[in-house]
């Protein structure tokens, strides 16, 4: 009999896992500008608090900082609109130029290999040539389109969102009347919440760090568009590990392209690429420290899942929703075991802290 039901367990939870990536992959057109909205909606909220504390006559987060912090984040998005229009354009319209240039340049690659090596490579000059870089910087550019193409829909959400989150404690309230219950969901969304803020600002600071010493390098080489790539640099990053590389690579492509020589994309190769390795593994780990405390193994094949799911919304979500999961997880005894195994080092330090205020509820 234990067997039967620990099969029809299992079979359950094997069910509801195919049921719940069905609904997943099935409402992407749904789900995803939701997702984005419910992010826009945390930073807003977390900049509404840091403009309550960075202004001294506003002691406390109100409707004077909410506005703050919703013009700033409709003042960036309208800016990044405005340069992803613009500049997505004239890209496109340079990629005839730039196919003649990487042409020339495979050209002098094959005529400066010795004779016998361009032998025991058989039609290296043609495999070069049959390198298209601008399939490559459409598709790019296209899905850069494809991300703002929504953006109409994430708005009316995160307005939604910013009506009805007055009344937010209230709902929870009535459906956790139990003093305890309701303390435990509060500290799961308190602890949900201070985690991805954290994690949104330090990436947000290290990506500006980052799009802006690349916008002087690439400025410095000459490389064209050099406020649209540094923009996309700083994007890209918010993607783990991934993200970083393509970051590096897109700008180098193009300097490969753009010019006759190589020393231009080697310049960009390297300068990009070393300000990414020291972001990456000397800045944020610094700033990060266990805050988020998030196995790198997990965000992996998070960012893998994710990206396969929902493309590439689903890599910049991955992080926020992989550290939510981590939390919700860890606040239920049946559960818990699965939080172990995503954190960085097995400790869940604030479950014990919810663990500890729930008693002092209690007592």
């Amino acid at each position: 009999m234990k067997l039967d039901t620990r099969a029809i367990s299992i079979s359950l939870v094997i069910l509801a896992t195919i049921g719940v990536f069905y609904v997943l992959v099935v409402g992407k057109a749904f789900l995803v500008p939701l997702a984005v909205a419910l992010m826009i909606w945390y930073v807003i909220n977390a900049m509404s608090r840091s403009f309550a504390k960075i202004i001294p006559w506003i002691k406390q987060p109100n409707w004077i900082s909410m506005l703050l912090a919703i013009l700033s984040i409709g003042l960036f998005i309208s800016l990044t609109v405005d340069l992803i229009q613009n500049n997505v354009a004239n890209v496109q319209e340079s990629i005839p130029k730039y196919r003649d240039n990487f042409n020339n340049i495979s050209n002098k690659i094959s005529q400066l290999l010795p004779s016998q090596a361009v032998d025991n490579l058989p039609k290296f000059s043609e495999l070069l040539k049959g390198v298209e870089f601008a399939p490559i910087l459409t598709s790019f550019t296209d899905n850069v389109v494809a991300m703002i193409s929504n953006i109409t829909l994430v708005l009316i959400y995160v307005a939604f969102m910013l009506a009805e989150q007055g009344t937010f404690r209230k709902k929870i309230s009535e459906i956790f009347p139990d003093q305890a219950k309701r303390g435990s969901v509060m500290s799961i969304l308190s602890h949900a919440q201070e985690d991805i803020q954290t994690y949104l600002w330090i990436k947000s600071v290290t990506s500006i760090v980052t799009g802006l010493v690349s916008y002087f390098i690439l400025k410095l080489v000459g490389v064209d568009f050099a406020a649209f790539w540094a923009f996309t640099i700083f994007m890209l990053n918010f993607i783990p590990t991934v993200g970083s590389i393509i970051a590096t690579l897109f700008p180098a492509m193009l300097a490969l392209i753009q010019f006759d020589t190589l020393l231009p994309f080697l310049v960009v190769l390297i300068g990009v690429g070393s300000i990414q390795v020291f972001v990456g593994n000397v800045l944020e780990p610094k700033l990060m420290g266990n805050s988020l405390n998030v196995s790198p193994f997990v965000v992996m094949m998070s960012l893998t899942l994710w990206g396969s799911i929902w493309g590439i919304a689903g890599m910049f979500l991955s992080v926020p929703i992989t550290v939510m999961m981590l939390i919700v997880f860890a606040h239920f005894d049946r559960t818990r075991y699965i939080a172990v195994l995503l954190s960085g080092d097995g400790s869940l330090k604030f479950a014990k802290q919810t663990e500890k205020a729930l008693e002092d509820i209690k007592n």
